[in-house]
């Protein structure tokens, strides 16, 4: 039986492109689902479907209610659903919530996916894409990236599989997603960041009528490497214990460098885990607990 995500449409009185911004893939991610209800609000509140919207938006403020629920990234059936993209109608809970939303990105022509790192990893604000082979939705999903005015925008290659953006990849529907901070909390900067974010996007689409925003992006990388951005298999931990990391957040970082030291649990066995690349702390485990062959933290190359 077919699922239904529970969401809120908005249509405009001028014909436009349709908009789908969905929150809450992961159960543990929370200013995205903050910051859709306050879209909703302003929807509902200024009328701006009435005055200036073309086209609609569709806004999920959380795809994975059941995750969402235990308060996990996961549903009780331990599938991740950003893995198991497109998913089953007939299929377990996350399944079948796959197959919902791939059919809410199937039907659109824009998508926008908002993330955090959750309840074990901090991200640097950024927006990301995949690198498209067609070039005008590559080009479009550049646009958007830059549009939504964070401090990264980081391109990966497009040969991931299980996700919504690859649902989008092979649908041809140019898509973004979005990180920012995580770590078991719900900041305001961050919420603000994502309404303007996606309001900024809508502009850029033609969408609203809204002054451009003042520039934030800081830096643009795109990575064409195969799997460069499946973030959860970088810098793994030897063993499984407790994390102690030696950098920040955004630090810059050299081939080399400590990330930071796992103990076990009665610190007898420990080992530093060093920087295999130079650029800077992209994404840092705040979670000290770690299991073995689980991530610490991403670093993002710095290109020449």
């Amino acid at each position: 039986m077919r699922m239904e995500l529970a969401k809120r449409v908005f249509c405009g009185q001028t014909d436009g492109p349709q908009l789908l911004i969905t929150g809450g893939v992961h159960g543990d991610e929370f200013e995205p689902m903050a910051a859709i209800r306050q879209l909703i609000d302003r929807f509902e509140s200024d009328g701006i479907q009435e005055t200036t919207l073309r086209g609609s938006v569709t806004l999920v403020p959380v795809v994975n209610e059941a995750a969402f629920l235990r308060g996990h990234r996961c549903a009780d059936d331990g599938l991740d659903l950003a893995r198991v993209c497109p998913g089953r109608s007939e299929g377990s809970i996350t399944e079948r919530t796959a197959r919902a939303l791939s059919d809410l990105i199937e039907s659109a022509d824009y998508y926008i996916d908002l993330h955090t790192g959750g309840t074990e990893f901090a991200v640097l604000p950024l927006a990301g894409y995949s690198i498209h082979s067609d070039a005008k939705v590559l080009d479009t999903q550049r646009r958007m990236a830059k549009a939504f005015n964070l401090p990264t925008v980081w391109g990966t290659a497009g040969n991931l599989d299980g996700r919504s953006l690859s649902v989008a990849r092979d649908a041809n529907v140019p898509a973004i997603y979005t990180e920012y901070l995580g770590s078991a909390s719900c900041c305001d900067e961050g919420i603000v960041a994502y309404v303007d974010g996606c309001l900024n996007v809508m502009a850029e689409l033609g969408m609203l009528d809204r002054e451009p925003a003042k520039d934030q992006v800081e830096r643009i990388v795109e990575n064409p490497q195969p799997g460069s951005g499946h973030m959860q298999v970088c810098n793994p931990s030897p063993i499984t214990g407790y994390f102690e990391p030696a950098v920040s957040l955004g630090d810059e970082i050299n081939v080399g460098d400590p990330l930071g030291t796992v103990f076990n649990a009665v610190g007898s066995d420990r080992r530093t885990i060093v920087a295999t690349q130079s650029g800077i702390v992209l994404v840092l485990r705040t979670f000290p607990r770690v299991h073995e062959g689980e991530s610490v933290g991403v670093i993002l190359e710095a290109q020449t």
